[in-house]
């Protein structure tokens, strides 16, 4: 079967502090929330022959990934120590090898990347040249999911991500990220950047209130689902594999990547169900994104 969506970057094993291990990256939770999301999904990372290996492996088997050939290698497997805070907000010190042959995504029918796979060398230029052998129609997409511990110099970051907005049609980042890339700017002003270098829809999670979006020059402000918070882990890469569904599920993917206008309805219905994967997502530990029965029924719902 031909893939539907290809993901590139980092699947590594979040250790919790008190021991707790679970499989993370968010290109690797981007990956699973769309396999069970009901796409044919591949995985190109970098995956070792280790315990922790092992455990992403059986993680992405689960969800029904495939790998992407040279995923399995020898060696150990990328980690981020997490640790939680009072308020159920993660934050990370990551062990990272991010060093790959360029992907085949001649296939795929959308090609995501994201975090510190599309920004840490050496294989950020392998992921940018993956992007930029992709077929014409492809709907390219970006999750910066800013590391700045792992991802190298500001000012090269600063250029890539310009750079990869260019090339891809969907960028979403966090109002975090937003403030690494542009401290003195207005969210607005970071979209409007991004936009301006190419990409056409442009969305900022802004956590309990929600997201801002800019799409073809027109703005959407959308409120968050209501919510009790177990942890904050894989909120936005929920978030994100819940926006793509969406994208993919109504055909608007081939709207984006042809450069035809998008309808305010299929904006709308994008970002609903991107919020409410991120909202089924917090309200239970780790990263565990939902199924499509259950982001269908959240979704039947709130509509009632």
């Amino acid at each position: 079967m031909t893939e539907q969506v290809a993901v590139i970057g980092e699947a590594l094993v979040d250790v919790v502090e008190g021991g707790e291990t679970h499989p993370g990256g968010s290109p690797m939770n981007i990956a699973v929330g769309l396999a069970r999301l009901g796409h044919p999904t591949t995985l190109h990372a970098r995956i070792g022959a280790d315990a922790h290996g092992d455990l992403v492996r059986a993680h992405l088997d689960e969800a029904g990934v495939a790998l992407g050939p040279d995923t399995l290698v020898p060696g150990s497997t990328s980690t981020a120590i997490a640790r939680v805070d009072a308020d159920g907000k993660a934050s990370y010190e990551f062990d990272i090898d991010w060093d790959i042959p360029v992907p085949d995504v001649s296939g795929a029918r959308l090609v995501h990347t994201g975090s510190i796979g599309a920004l840490r060398e050496p294989g950020a230029t392998a992921v940018r040249a993956a992007l930029s052998a992709a077929a014409p129609g492809t709907l390219l997409t970006l999750d910066p999911n800013i590391r700045p511990d792992v991802i190298g110099a500001r000012d090269e970051v600063l250029r890539r991500v310009a750079d990869l907005a260019g090339l891809c049609q969907v960028v979403k980042l966090s109002d975090e990220d937003a403030a690494w890339l542009a401290p003195e700017a207005t969210l607005e002003q970071v979209l409007s950047d991004l936009a301006a270098h190419g990409a056409r829809f442009v969305v900022v999670t802004r956590g309990a209130e929600g997201c801002l979006a800019l799409v073809d020059g027109a703005w959407f402000a959308r409120p968050a689902r209501p919510v009790v918070v177990a942890d904050t882990i894989g909120a936005g890469d929920a978030f994100m594999s819940g926006l793509l569904h969406a994208l993919l599920h109504d055909g608007t993917d081939r709207l984006l990547a042809a450069g035809e206008p998008l309808g305010d309805d299929a904006v709308l219905a994008a970002l609903e169900a991107a919020l409410t994967s991120a909202a089924l997502t917090v309200a239970r530990a780790g990263a565990n994104p939902p199924t499509s029965a259950e982001l269908d029924e959240a979704l039947r719902a709130s509509r009632e």
